[in-house]
Order: structure tokens, then C-alpha cells, then sequence
């Protein structure tokens, strides 16, 4: 049996919630539900639940101010947001659960999920990552790898390429970690952030292009000296991007 808390200073949100998990997904039980902060830890601190649906947005204070709380929470965390796009891919950008209100039955049921296989996963470094970004224009990345997950601020990425279906990220210090996702995952994250698709293959940071080399088969030299192709259906985008650049 999974013991939820439900934090979010809407009344009708907390009642909705609360109807779905007990309806829809079985093995929740839902302990306690808060109208705030202050309501909340009183919840925690008694009945210790195993996941927190916390809204981000409340009065007074927000729900990042209740993990500061929690220094090491022995509780996951499933955020609850009504945030626009731009927030969204701060979730995404730092591998943290969320719900966007209004909820979508399946994606609770999928949350509910990955709480139950993922109770011992620490959510500090998570929502670390997901209040930075949020606060500082989305600057860092959590990727997700065989051990866990591993952060990389923006900045530090070179490139990532592409290997099966995994990428493998390299940093301007020379250092991979090979993540378990598609570079196609990562096109779509990346591609406003000064990242472009230059091949099949890879996904460069263009602000770390060493020399662009002309013929009939284009070759990228990347700062630590990597030769990486340009595939001609690429070409007119890549050098129209270089020219908004430099």
C-alpha cells in the first residue's frame, strides 16, 4: 500500500486528486491532504507518507520551500502544476515527475507506477535541478543512466551522439556518460538551446565549433578536435543558424 499526501491550496484540486487515486489506482491510499506548507509537514511528520503530490505554485510559501524542509525526504515527490510550456521542459530537463492540471488519468496511473518501483530513488538532486532551472532559464540537464542519473549544466555539453538507442554525451572535459535515451529525445530538448542536428549521429553544441570545413562531404571540427559530418540536407539550416550566430 502506497500512503499519499496531497498538498495544493485549491480546494477543488485536492478533492479531484483525491477522487482519482482512490478510484483509479489501486494500492494508494490517500493519509492526509494540505492546504499548505505549514499543514503539510504537520501531515509528514506524523503519518510519513510515501509520495507527495505537491503543487508548486501556493501563498506563502511555495512548495520548493517545503523540501528545504526535507533536507534528505524519506517521501517521493510528484509535482502538480498548472505551469505553461516553458516549466513543463524544466521537468523534463531535470527528470522530475509531474502532473499538468488538468490530470490525465494515465499519466497519474504512470506516476502512481514509478513511485512503487522507484520508492528508494533519493528526489533531492531532482528537484535541486528543477528549481535551478526554473529560477536560471533551464541551464541543466539531468541524464538519465544505468546508475541513476548524472548532471550536466548546458554549458558543458559538447555534443551527444547518438548509439542505438542510447546516447552517449560528451563534455568539453572529455567525459561521456552514456544516457538511456534516443539523441532524438535530446534533439527536441536541445535544438533551442544552441544544439543542432548535423547528422543521423549527432547533436552538437554550435557554441563550440572549432572550424566548419567546406566541399562536397562538409566536416564540423568541434574544440576537442572531433570531425563530425554534415549531411547535405542539413547544410542550409546549419549555416543559417551559424549566421544568426556569429
Amino acid at each position: 500500500m502506497i500512503n499519499a499526501l496531497i498538498v495544493d491550496d485549491e480546494e477543488n484540486s485536492r478533492q479531484t486528486l483525491t477522487n482519482m487515486l482512490e478510484k483509479y489506482c489501486k494500492g494508494v491510499k490517500v493519509i492526509g491532504k494540505a492546504a499548505s506548507v505549514k499543514a503539510a509537514r504537520a501531515i509528514i511528520d506524523v503519518e510519513l507518507p510515501d509520495v507527495v503530490f505537491l503543487d508548486i505554485e501556493m501563498p506563502v510559501e511555495n512548495g520548493f520551500k517545503l523540501l528545504e524542509y526535507y533536507p534528505e525526504p524519506t517521501f517521493d515527490v510528484v509535482f502538480t502544476t498548472a505551469y505553461d510550456q516553458y516549466a513543463v521542459k524544466a521537468f523534463k530537463f531535470s527528470a522530475t515527475d509531474y502532473l499538468l492540471k488538468p490530470i490525465d488519468l494515465e499519466e497519474l496511473r504512470d506516476a502512481v507506477e514509478k513511485v512503487k518501483t522507484n520508492k528508494a530513488e533519493s528526489v533531492k538532486p531532482h528537484y535541486e535541478t528543477l528549481q535551478y532551472n526554473i529560477n536560471n532559464n533551464l541551464k541543466k540537464l539531468a541524464l538519465p543512466t544505468l546508475e541513476g542519473y548524472s548532471f550536466i549544466d548546458l554549458d558543458d555539453i559538447l555534443y551527444c551522439e547518438a548509439s542505438n538507442n542510447y546516447t552517449i554525451v560528451i563534455s568539453i572535459t572529455g567525459k561521456k556518460v552514456i544516457v538511456s535515451k534516443t539523441l532524438r529525445e535530446y534533439e527536441d530538448l536541445l535544438t533551442e538551446f544552441n544544439f543542432f542536428r548535423v547528422n543521423r549521429s549527432h547533436l552538437i553544441n554550435l557554441n563550440y565549433i572549432l572550424e566548419y570545413k567546406r566541399g562536397r562531404r562538409p566536416i564540423i571540427v568541434m574544440n576537442n578536435k572531433t570531425e563530425v559530418s554534415l549531411a547535405s540536407s542539413r547544410k542550409k539550416e546549419f549555416l543559417d543558424r551559424l549566421s544568426r550566430i556569429y
